[in-house]
């Protein structure tokens, strides 16, 4: 395999995603290689959604190439994702279609009207990458394990359309279901004229009850795994979980900022974390 392959996966995760690339970036390798291919092909399959100009490829594009991926060529990707499944036999190609056909939806099916409608779409996007990620983090095809890590997605799908509602709607979605609106007594031209109001807190608290029910089950059995796979879970779901806090300290107005978590928030939950794990106080960033 050609290093550079790989370094550019690692580069495309660290432009993408400061915070997931610090989170696994104590990994042993090849692990620690195959979360960068990984996230790469995820973004790539995104961007072709949602920044299709300057996405070098189509989902459909995208879609064919990995039907056939033994002879795809033409990117650093294909060769990338050649070597994961290589070194990972035991992965399974189904939740990267599944993720795709998820992307696919967004072309289609914009308004979500019940949160068993929106589970569904979460599993598709973000629940497929925790079974994508088990086969590479932990040895042993533990279906407890394989639980949590959907769970864990699915949480962190939810974190990212609180954080993005604003962001969605100027692209003319609306993730946020109809049924919880309803419950709350917040209006779709509410939501289209931005208006942060008590009943729109009232959604976002909801959403976000929902999002850290998932992250629970998602943790439930991270002692299971290798240490360090432990451990770059458990900083993953922190440094997102915190995006609630984020958007709460922003006063729940994500129609017109987006919500970040500050590297010193991020420094705090790195050091506590690592800190519980190794034992290690003085931790270089």
């Amino acid at each position: 395999m050609n290093e550079r392959i790989l370094q550019q996966c690692e580069e495309l995760m660290k432009k993408g995603s400061t915070s997931f690339y610090k989170a696994f970036n104590f990994l042993p390798s090849p692990r620690r290689e195959a979360v960068h291919v990984i996230y790469a092909f995820c973004r790539i399959i995104d961007d072709s959604v949602d920044e299709p100009d300057s996405s070098p490829y189509s989902i459909h594009e995208l879609k064919a190439h990995f039907r056939d991926l033994e002879e795809a060529d033409g990117h650093f990707i294909w060769p990338a994702l050649r070597w994961l499944f290589s070194s990972f036999p035991q992965l399974q190609r189904e939740p990267f279609h599944l993720q795709m056909e998820g992307q696919i939806r967004d072309l289609s099916f914009t308004r979500y009207e019940t949160m068993e409608q929106l589970k569904s779409y979460c599993y598709l996007v973000a629940g497929t990458v925790g079974e994508m990620l088990l086969p590479v983090l932990r040895d042993d095809q533990n279906e407890a394990a394989r639980a949590a890590g959907i769970s864990l997605g699915i949480g962190m799908q939810l974190v990212n359309i609180i954080r993005d509602v604003g962001e969605d709607l100027r692209r003319g979605r609306r993730y946020v279901p109809l049924e919880v609106m309803e419950r709350q007594g917040y209006s779709q031209q509410e939501l289209e004229a931005g208006e942060v109001n008590e009943p729109f807190i009232a959604v976002l608290q909801e959403l976000r009850a929902e999002a850290l029910h998932w992250f629970e089950k998602g943790l439930e059995n991270v002692h299971t795994y290798p240490w360090e796979s432990g451990m770059s879970i458990e900083l993953a779901a922190a440094f997102y979980a915190a995006i609630l806090d984020a958007v709460e300290a922003d006063g729940y107005d994500v129609f017109h900022k987006r919500s970040y978590v500050s590297d010193e928030a991020k420094l705090k939950l790195f050091r506590r974390t690592v800190v519980r794990y190794t034992g290690i106080t003085t931790v270089v960033v």
